[in-house]
């Protein structure tokens, strides 16, 4: 997440509100094949959104032939004939999608201070704006159907009811205010892993020293401090079987896997994929996705898998849509989905 006071840098002044779109002539771009390649060569078909005017001509992106990629089953993970489709734009800097049990996306306009909903039949909507937002960014739905979110502005993390009822869930550590909460994930135990960095202009009046990452257990009585050593860490996954998080630092430039033990402590770190930026998601295989400039994917042992290339830098990313095949992704003024053939790891169940 590049921050709310990032955010507000990259644009000059605030869109009124965000559009859908209306479906349009697709732009080809290319799915990169080598690590070589995929560094030397950019896109050139792309969409430069600073301020959007009304329903562009871009929706479609179609991805090249599935023989072109280096996956070593020789087929790409993305759906045959997909494309990446700009489903709403307007917006100051999307982030934290998230999918509810049945397959709608909630995600956040943090400079906005809304966190809009997307459902089944492509209708977008405000769910909560203004001070209850409190600047939210990463969102999670847990296995109970609260939304939980990390509140940059309001330093916390929340959960909300279907009723719009805020219960606070952690906004200090050793008895000083969080940083900035980023990003969340909830275990299968109703624990809750949040990482805390800074963006700010300030950062070195941390009132929590550093960037670290923290977890809340089910009882929700206590705040414990699980990660003190990486220089930045962001975004944050864990599977489903609650054995393993994944936590993304762009400090180190790296995303990492951490064994997770029954009281929440993690143990065992290893390099996960050799780029870490912002936000992860999982696939059924347990396939990590990474947003960086476009979006990485890695095989569990750390492979490489491929890259779909997108028109803005994506922030976040996720899986939903009534079947869990399609992944939405979060990037900069833009909303996006693309079908794929797999589908999000499956929910974590108590």
């Amino acid at each position: 997440m590049a921050g709310l006071e990032r955010a507000r840098q990259c644009l000059d002044m605030r869109l009124a509100s965000p559009r859908p779109l209306e479906s349009s002539t697709p732009v080809p771009i290319r799915r990169r094949v080598g690590r070589g390649a995929r560094r030397a060569k950019r896109l050139t078909a792309s969409l430069f959104l600073v301020l959007a005017v009304g329903p562009i001509g871009c929706a479609g992106l179609p991805i090249s032939d599935p023989s072109n990629t280096s996956n070593p089953s020789n087929t790409s993970l993305v759906a045959p004939g997909a494309s990446v489709v700009k489903l709403a734009d307007g917006f100051l800097f999307t982030e934290g999608p998230a999918a509810d049990a049945e397959g709608n996306v909630y995600f956040s306009d943090i400079p906005n201070d809304r966190i809009h909903r997307y459902d089944l039949e492509g209708t977008l909507s405000v769910f909560l704006e203004g001070g209850g937002a409190g600047g939210s960014n990463g969102l999670f739905f847990d296995a109970e159907g609260q939304l939980l979110a990390c509140q940059m502005q309001a330093r916390r993390v929340v959960s909300i009811g279907p009723d719009g009822a805020i219960r606070v869930v952690a906004d200090a550590y050793a008895g000083r205010p969080l940083n900035q909460t980023n990003d969340l994930w909830v275990d299968p135990e109703g624990g809750v892993y949040f990482t805390d960095p800074y963006y700010g202009e300030e950062a070195d009046a941390l009132e929590q020293g550093g960037f670290h990452v923290y977890y809340v257990p089910p009882t929700r009585d206590r705040v414990v401090r699980v990660i003190d050593d990486l220089p930045q860490p962001n975004g944050l996954v864990g599977t489903s079987d609650g054995r393993t998080l994944y936590v993304s630092d762009p400090g180190s430039r790296k995303t990492w896997a951490y064994s997770i033990q029954s009281d929440g402590r993690l143990t065992d770190r290893r390099q996960a994929a050799p780029e870490g930026y912002d936000g992860l998601t999982l696939d059924e295989h347990g396939n990590l996705y990474v947003a960086h400039e476009g979006v990485e994917i890695y095989a569990p042992d750390g492979t490489w898998l491929e890259t779909v290339e997108m028109p803005e830098h994506p922030a976040n990313l996720t899986f939903g849509g009534a079947d869990g095949r399609t992944l939405f992704l979060t990037a900069r003024t833009g909303f996006y989905s693309i079908r794929m053939k797999v589908r999000g790891q499956p929910r974590p169940a108590r």
